[in-house]
């Protein structure tokens, strides 16, 4: 069983024709096409009055002109499957859209990316798009020169590769691997509060794929790591684009062998086998002690979601 997270890919990329550079100009200057922005990690977005419901505001090509941003820079994200449109992301500084006259007021209602991730107001279709952005948008950022002799990396197909215009070392955007994973005796689920975690947050276990790992090592490594756990089976069950940063999130269910916790204290503050009773507390909001799960956009809840409900 997969944890349904709703849609997380609604655009074409095109990636047969990014390499079309006539196809890619007259593409990203056409009228009909849009974009949106972000200003450090921050995204511009619409909501309403209560905050409940967010969405990307879609700028025009004009618009972002007048904002003093450039469209020739923009990142291609892909087209509109149900329109055509070609849809962008500009990325600038928080410094600019606080700073630039002709930027504040149109920049005013951005929200931080990790706080749309959290909150659970904008549509994971749209939520996808903005990971895909920040990603590529730190990925530019920090490949600006050369790995191999320090020139500067021109960006080439609709940003998604640096070329050296020195040595033509070629740079292509990746992610990293990270495991997430629902470790049970079967009627308890190891839960963990990290030291960067808000206060009574709890989640599931996770850590990044190292070279050399596969899924299943990555699991059992991690988990020793971090509580001192033995795991046997292994189970995939799903993944999620998460931009923390430009990650892709591996869901997994683990069987541990014995249940004594031995915690790393520079990795995880407090770490505790729930029962299923607690757990759905927690995932409901109406712990005793307040302790909480991240929100139902979130792998780790759906995980825990999907364990309480049998279904993994």
């Amino acid at each position: 069983m997969k944890p349904t997270l709703g849609p997380t890919v609604i655009l074409d990329r095109l990636s047969e024709k990014r390499t079309d550079k006539d196809y890619m100009e007259a593409l990203v200057s056409a009228e009909t096409s849009r974009f949106f922005v972000l200003a450090g990690d921050k995204a511009v977005v619409d909501s309403n009055e209560d905050r409940t419901k967010t969405h990307i505001h879609w700028f025009t090509g004009t618009e972002i002109a007048d904002l003093g941003l450039a469209v020739n820079e923009a990142i291609f994200l892909g087209i509109d499957p149900e329109d055509g449109t070609a849809k962008y992301a500009v990325a600038t500084s928080e410094h600019y859209a606080r700073g630039a006259p002709q930027a504040r007021d149109a920049l005013k209602s951005r929200v931080e990316v990790r706080t749309l991730a959290t909150q659970g107001a904008m549509p994971q279709s749209e939520l996808a798009l903005v990971a895909q952005a920040i990603s590529l948008g730190h990925w530019h950022e920090n490949n600006r020169c050369c790995g191999r002799c320090g020139g500067s990396m021109n960006v080439k197909q609709g940003g998604w590769k640096r070329k050296c215009w020195a040595c033509g070392y070629e740079a292509f955007p990746r992610v990293d691997p990270v495991v997430i994973m629902a470790v049970t005796d079967g009627e308890h689920i190891v839960l963990a509060h990290e030291h960067r975690f808000p206060d009574k947050m709890y989640s599931t276990l996770a850590g990044y794929v190292e070279p050399g790992d596969d899924i299943v090592h990555a699991v059992r490594r991690e988990t020793k790591e971090e509580t001192g756990l033995e795991v046997g089976e292994v189970r995939l069950l799903g993944s999620q684009p998460w931009p923390f940063m430009h990650s892709l999130m591996l869901g997994c269910i683990a069987h541990a062998e014995h249940r004594e916790l031995v915690v790393d204290a520079a990795e995880i503050e407090h770490a505790a086998w729930f029962s299923r009773m607690e757990a759905n507390s927690m995932l409901s909001g109406i712990h005793s002690q307040e302790l909480w799960l991240p929100g139902p956009q979130s792998m780790a809840h759906q995980i825990v979601k999907a364990w309480l409900s049998n279904e993994i």
